[in-house]
């Protein structure tokens, strides 16, 4: 992996981490057309660039991540759990399923979910327009709801946002509730696999590439939120569904 690599994919999770389009798969396709092969170092590189980029959600929300909001992250963690016992019980299954006919599947899936969600949703009906008064018993759908993302290419963004606007949040906290699930998420994960591959990054790994990625991935994502929230102040996810079907067909149509 050269430094250009180390940009172009810092850039590509940075901008899709947040986005209900899939940095997972979005980084498969990327690692395939630069012609980088999935070795143990290049997937433990790219789980650091996405903690880079859930550290942008502190950057951008600093007064969630204190004692005053124990209650928040409390139902937070009760979103957490289910894909942390489902991913943990089911890993070797989980591994086996990336493919990039998979990847491009699911996205053509997702992006009809989105379009059905949309077709029948309306935000007058949906009055939880803050996280912080989100009940217990949402956080726990919109969890379960989370638990898709471990197919790839569905979204982890993706599963817990349309999730959210099931259980009644509007589109903005939906959101936002999904940048804060992704926290204890990238952690969980960053720090498993950052425990599994040690050896391998510490004998393989190009620290500067590393670092490189990690910045850039940090950057863009901080920016990617805020331009996010701003874009639902006045649009859909329409946009998104449609994004995911196109790309999901051309690369089903480059693959065959």
């Amino acid at each position: 992996m050269t430094g250009f690599d180390s940009v172009i994919l810092g850039i590509i999770e940075g901008i899709t981490e947040f986005l209900p389009i899939s940095s997972t798969g979005h980084l498969i396709v990327a690692s395939n057309f630069l012609g980088i092969d999935q070795s143990q170092v290049n997937k433990a590189y790219e789980v650091i660039i996405q903690f880079a980029a859930i550290l942008a959600v502190v950057l951008n929300y600093p007064s969630k991540f204190t004692f005053k909001h124990i209650n928040l992250w409390i139902k937070i963690f009760i979103a957490f759990l289910p894909i942390a016992a489902v991913g943990f019980l089911f890993s070797d299954q989980i591994k086996a399923l990336f493919s990039l006919h998979i990847v491009a599947t699911m996205f053509i899936v997702g992006g009809v979910v989105f379009l059905i969600v949309e077709k029948f949703y309306d935000e007058s009906k949906h009055i939880t327009a803050d996280v912080e008064k989100v009940t217990y018993k949402q956080s726990l759908y919109i969890g379960l709801a989370q638990i898709f993302a471990l197919i790839p290419g569905t979204s982890r963004a993706g599963s817990s946002i349309i999730g959210a606007m099931l259980v009644g949040l509007n589109r903005k906290a939906s959101a936002e509730f999904s940048f804060l699930l992704a926290f204890p998420v990238m952690c969980a994960t960053t720090g498993y696999d950052l425990l599994k591959h040690h050896n391998d990054l510490l004998v393989g790994a190009n620290f500067s590439n590393l670092i490189i990625g990690f910045i850039t991935s940090f950057i863009v994502a901080y920016i990617a939120i805020k331009l996010f929230l701003k874009f639902l102040e006045n649009f859909t996810f329409v946009s998104f569904g449609i994004y995911r079907i196109v790309f999901g067909i051309l690369l089903l149509t480059l693959t065959n």
